[in-house]
């Protein structure tokens, strides 16, 4: 048997949509395969089909060597094949080890006791697996979005399953924790577990996987070893272009103080945070993950309450103590958690375009439907969001599209400060050159811009100045003219 995972012919029509057209994939044993393309290009699609989610059109799938249809994910989990999600999926009001055994607890006892000790001591057993230093009985909703995707990690190995589907499994960690990763990717295909990895990261597919799958538009592109390719060949087939100059930094002329930050703190999180953004200019923020970057843009938006510190907008002092406080006052804040936050997947694009400016569109309770319709439509086409109408769930679009939709929605309130919180994790090289270019036509009408960022390259290519957070407190400054990846490196572990 050489592939373990074999789909042939995959077709998958929506209404209006056709998601997939004759796609191949083919995965070996203990092998470690990306699968890589432009948000929208059918990845999400076709993993849905591997797992029983849909059923495709047209084409057949063949596992171990048998006729493959799984009727929904548990019966692909039963037959060996399971998922770590991009989106968090785990229940936040219960613990970690009833999380990661959800269904599955008569393993420990019977259908009246459960030994809730050996249920922790095989939780304790997977959790350094993967190297998350928690313990078993903490909440969900008690852990970053960073535990949250380890634990996700973790509960997908628990199943040892012969084909373990990875969609994004790193955007939200460390860099040591995806060194962890790696390590435990190694050892699963080493003991003849199969994974397919799905990751916009161009450099870490490269690093670890064996081979690539390219598609575009739905259809197969190329398959590839890694070891006979590059970074620059598989954006070329992913976009089917050369993409040059993936930071457009533009030139802009930087205006007069916007927004002015003066001894922000919040006890145990974040201490003494004074900056300034000007008209024009972008201000990056960078730091390792935990070091109080997301707290602290939380809190300037009103999410999170706040002990200290005053905030000015174009010299005057401003209160927020909530978010509508900051909307009221042209702030606003694209969240690093899409799917907590940033959206309701259940509901069309055209309400989670809206929704954040209808105050604006609204005379005596009732809003005006047809202009709401006109500059939904005008944002997103602006944006380039793939769908086929304004009616598509949220839920039903790839996660670089659902974050063109979140930016949008904060683009119609005509905000003068934007917070963009990692605006480009999870998202392909294309849909990111967009968001950048748009990023620089906002600082060229005057925005104030604050860029929060994980991916070092990324800051450097579009923001003006780079503040650094350690341990809740700004603790480095750098021009554009000094950026060096290793001096802000060295500054985020307090080298």
């Amino acid at each position: 048997m050489e592939y373990i995972l074999e789909a042939r012919g995959i077709t998958k029509t929506f209404p209006g949509v056709k998601a997939l057209k004759g796609v191949d994939f083919k995965l070996k044993k203990g092998e470690i395969h990306a699968l890589i393309g432009e948000n929208g290009a059918g990845k999400s699609t076709l993993m849905k089909i591997i797992l029983g989610s849909y059923m495709p059109t047209a084409g057949t799938m063949y596992f171990m060597g048998e006729r493959y249809a799984p009727s929904s994910p548990g019966d692909a989990l039963k037959k060996g094949i399971s998922m770590i999600h991009q989106e968090i999926s785990l229940v936040p009001t219960v613990s970690v080890s009833e999380n990661i055994w959800i269904g599955r607890e008569r393993q420990f006892g019977n259908r009246i006791f459960i030994n809730r000790k050996k249920q922790e001591e095989a939780t304790k057993t997977i959790l350094n697996q993967v190297g998350l230093d928690i313990s078993p009985g903490t909440e969900v909703d008690a852990l970053s979005v960073a535990q949250m995707q380890l634990v996700e990690i973790a509960r997908a190995i628990s199943y040892n399953s012969d084909v373990i589907i990875m969609d994004e499994p790193t955007s939200a960690l460390t860099n040591a924790e995806i060194e962890k990763l790696y390590r435990v990717m190694g050892e699963l295909a080493s003991q003849g577990t199969s994974i397919i990895f799905i990751s916009h990261k161009l450099e870490e597919i490269l690093h670890i996987c064996d081979s690539v799958t390219v598609l575009r538009d739905g259809e197969f592109v190329i398959g590839l070893d890694t070891n006979k390719t590059s970074k620059e060949e598989l954006i070329r087939y992913m976009v089917g272009r050369e993409l040059k100059n993936v930071y457009p930094k533009e030139s802009v002329q930087i205006g007069k103080p916007a927004f002015e930050v003066e001894n922000l703190s919040k006890k145990g999180v974040f201490n003494n945070i004074s900056f300034t953004v000007n008209e024009g200019e972008i201000l990056g923020f960078a730091g390792l993950m935990g070091a109080g970057r997301t707290e602290i843009m939380r809190a300037l938006f009103g999410v999170d309450g706040k002990d200290g510190g005053r905030i000015k907008l174009f010299g005057e002092e401003i209160k927020i103590n909530n978010t509508n406080d900051a909307v009221h006052n042209k702030m606003s804040l694209v969240t690093e958690d899409r799917l907590r936050f940033g959206a309701i997947h259940e509901l069309s694009v055209k309400f989670n375009s809206s929704i954040a400016y209808l105050g604006k569109i609204t005379k005596a309770g009732f809003v005006n439907k047809k202009r709401e319709t006109a500059d939904v439509t005008d944002m997103v086409h602006k944006m380039a969001v793939k769908m086929s109408s304004l009616d598509d769930e949220m839920g039903q679009l790839s996660g670089g599209n659902q974050q063109k939709v979140i930016v949008a929605k904060w683009l119609l309130t005509e905000p003068e400060v934007l917070i963009l919180d990692e605006p480009t994790r999870g998202i392909d090289v294309g849909a990111k050159a967009e968001i950048y270019k748009l990023v620089g036509q906002l600082a060229r009408q005057g925005k104030a811009i604050i860029f929060v960022s994980s991916e070092l390259p990324e800051l450097m290519g579009v923001a003006d100045r780079i503040l650094v957070i350690k341990d809740g407190e700004i603790t480095a400054e750098y021009q554009r003219s000094d950026f060096d990846q290793e001096r802000i490196m060295m500054s985020a572990f307090g080298a």
